[in-house]
């Protein structure tokens, strides 16, 4: 009976969640209604990745071992944690499909995100690995954001907008190129359902090929910023 209850309760803040998310977001697209589409989705996604770190941060458990106890049923604070952050992800999705350009890695990132995490929360188990994932995704994305929200107000090639641009190159990296790859090894071992272990590996091989598309970006950027400053002859 208790078991039914938890299922109920999280299903509930998934539901509520995607209807909060879509209000807040109708909400900015009222304040901002000057700015586009994109724009206001992108402050109500920044929201959710402070929101989301946050919480993930919180909800450690023992942070000599920051994914342990390994294969864990979540606790209460990691079950909102990850409901909340479905619900954003199925919002968000859903908005994907309204957008002028529909990202194709980007919709895969989504539903890789969406299985995995409402796996962990059906089968009751993965509560640290999942919040530490949720972590290390979040932790670059409002900077991901800004320089996308910079670009809007006209700062597209302003230094800030540089800066917003290698910081999250490097903490993209840092975060999921580093951390990342140590918590697909720990989920591909631990004795879970192969459907969790899939989703960890396919969420790290989508960082993967972003990261190359984040290295490309970085180097172009640069190397147009040093050939401007370059005096002629």
């Amino acid at each position: 009976m208790e078991g039914d209850e938890e299922h109920v309760d999280v299903v509930n803040w998934i539901v509520y969640g995607v209807i909060l998310w879509s209000s807040l977001f109708m909400l900015t697209r009222k304040i901002f209604h000057n700015r586009s589409f994109d724009f206001c989705n992108r402050i109500v996604s920044t929201l959710h990745a402070c929101l989301a770190v946050t919480l993930s941060v919180l909800s450690v458990q023992d942070w000599s071992c920051p994914v342990c106890p390994l294969a864990s049923q979540p606790t209460p604070l990691q079950a909102q944690t990850l409901a909340i952050s479905v619900a954003y992800l199925i919002y968000d999705l859903i908005c994907c499909l309204f957008d002028n350009e529909i990202k194709l890695d980007n919709s895969v990132h989504h539903i890789v995100s969406i299985v995995g995490l409402g796996g962990g929360l059906a089968y009751k188990m993965c509560g640290s690995e999942m919040v530490a994932a949720i972590a290390l995704t979040e932790m670059s994305s409002p900077f991901l954001h800004m320089r996308e929200l910079l670009k809007e107000l006209g700062h597209k090639d302003s230094d800030l907008n540089l800066a917003a641009d290698i910081l999250f190159a490097v903490i993209f990296t840092l975060a999921r190129m580093g951390g990342g790859p140590y918590l697909t090894y720990v989920t591909l071992t631990a004795d879970i359902p192969i459907l969790l272990k899939a989703m960890a590996l396919g969420l790290q091989l989508v960082s993967a090929f972003w990261f190359y598309k984040i290295a490309r970006m970085v180097k172009y950027k640069l190397t147009k910023r040093t050939s401007k400053r370059v005096p002629l002859e």
